[in-house]
């Protein structure tokens, strides 16, 4: 097959899309799982990225933040950001010179709007989990003609997993290795991991989100710059300040660093209320805006460092770290993160043949076509699922 896998991530700066040409063997019988995708062979063909328009980008990161809003707001939008996965695909396909009826099937993430992956109070009583993301797929199989898969997280999370992170299933099939242990390391919004010890069984592959990834940096520079800038490019910001040691310890005593895995993160702990109330901080005690920008890049590394001492080395030894993500491009952040983690390789993702960009909508690819085929397509060691679960709902568009 080849399959289109689209993903969104939690900075909602545009639509990613990959195609990706993958086979393998059938499902040998109803239900049964090919645990770990270890009969696929998956390759990456093409990327391209489609921004969103900034009225839509505003819209999902308003609601994404919790600000107030109605039912028909949040029906609009699901159906506006199908429309826009749709154009994403056909623009993809265009440029690629690809036509519409050599695409097999689309794995899309959608935009996650909410995530709760541990339960919390319902009006103060029942205890419940949640998440939503937003993207109808209908409206993407209808718009392309072509079978679309979405709403992967809600399946783990029924089965009791945190329906995060989803990618591992994928990192273990691009990275494994008899004899190097590896991390994979996606630095988004939220950073988070993918530990496959040398020689590892699906089984031994464990996975958490480490904490904020650009997510506390992106808001501090859009606040600073009053929406003229969106993220910190090549690190300037944050390389005109210095780092505020008492702020940068007060950040490191933040209770989500302490919390054992499987353990998932969003705006809910990260967002902005989380940077207004450094900002606030900086007001009250003069810091400098590029000194706060300094010390929340600052802060990322040092937490991802932290979790590998207090998570991965104790339980794996490692070799190698790859990194993907926006965060890869930020040169304080991965320096950084080189100091803090001395013996530990870093390789490109490109070394592995999936880019740093690509890389996790070729993942919702891979997803999408063991799902199809009805084959679980969670890693329970990661998600903190009770069993393996086939992710993902089909929408089947229109007869082709």
């Amino acid at each position: 097959m080849r399959v289109l896998g689209m993903m969104s991530g939690t900075s909602a700066d545009g639509i990613d899309v990959a195609l990706v040409k993958i086979s393998g063997q059938p499902p040998t019988g109803a239900g049964r799982s090919v645990r770990g995708g270890t009969s696929l062979s998956a390759r990456l063909e093409a990327h391209y990225h489609l921004p969103y328009p900034g009225y839509i980008r505003a819209a999902i990161l308003r609601l994404a933040n919790g600000a107030a809003t109605t039912t028909a707001e949040v029906s609009e939008l699901n159906f506006l950001i199908g429309e826009e996965f749709a154009r994403a695909a056909m623009a993809a396909c265009k440029k690629w010179r690809v036509p519409l009826k050599a695409i097999s099937l689309i794995g899309s993430h959608g935009q996650t709007v909410f995530h709760l992956g541990s339960p919390a109070r319902f009006q103060g009583k029942v205890r419940i989990a949640s998440t939503l993301q937003i993207g109808e797929s209908s409206i993407i199989a209808e718009r392309t003609g072509i079978p679309t898969i979405g709403d992967f997280r809600p399946a783990d999370m029924a089965a009791g997993g945190q329906g995060a992170p989803l990618v591992p299933f994928v990192d273990y099939l691009l990275y494994r290795d008899a004899r190097r242990g590896r991390v994979a390391l996606n630095i988004g919004g939220i950073a988070n991991v993918s530990v496959i010890p040398a020689g590892a069984r699906p089984r031994d592959v464990f996975a958490f989100d480490t904490g904020p990834g650009n997510m506390v940096v992106d808001a501090l520079v859009e606040r600073i710059t009053r929406g003229k800038a969106a993220y910190d490019r090549d690190a300037r910001m944050a390389l005109a300040g210095r780092t505020n040691q008492e702020l940068l310890a007060r950040l490191l005593r933040d209770p989500y660093l302490r919390k054992k895995p499987p353990k998932s993160a969003g705006r809910e702990q990260f967002g902005t209320e989380y940077a207004a109330r450094l900002m606030a901080w900086g007001n009250r005690h003069h810091a400098a805006p590029a000194d706060l920008v300094r010390t929340a890049t600052i802060f990322t590394s040092l937490s991802i460092a932290d979790a590998f001492r207090r998570f991965i080395v104790p339980r794996a030894k490692v070799q190698e770290l790859i990194v993907t993500g926006g965060g890869a491009h930020n040169p304080l952040l991965m320096g950084q993160l080189a100091a803090a983690l001395p013996g530990i390789e870093i390789v490109p993702a490109s070394t592995f043949g999936v880019s740093a960009e690509a890389k996790e909508a070729f993942a919702f690819a891979v997803l999408a076509y063991e799902s199809y085929h009805g084959r679980a397509n969670n890693l329970p060691s990661a998600t903190g699922a009770a069993h393996p679960a086939v992710l993902g709902k089909l929408a089947r568009g229109r007869t082709r």
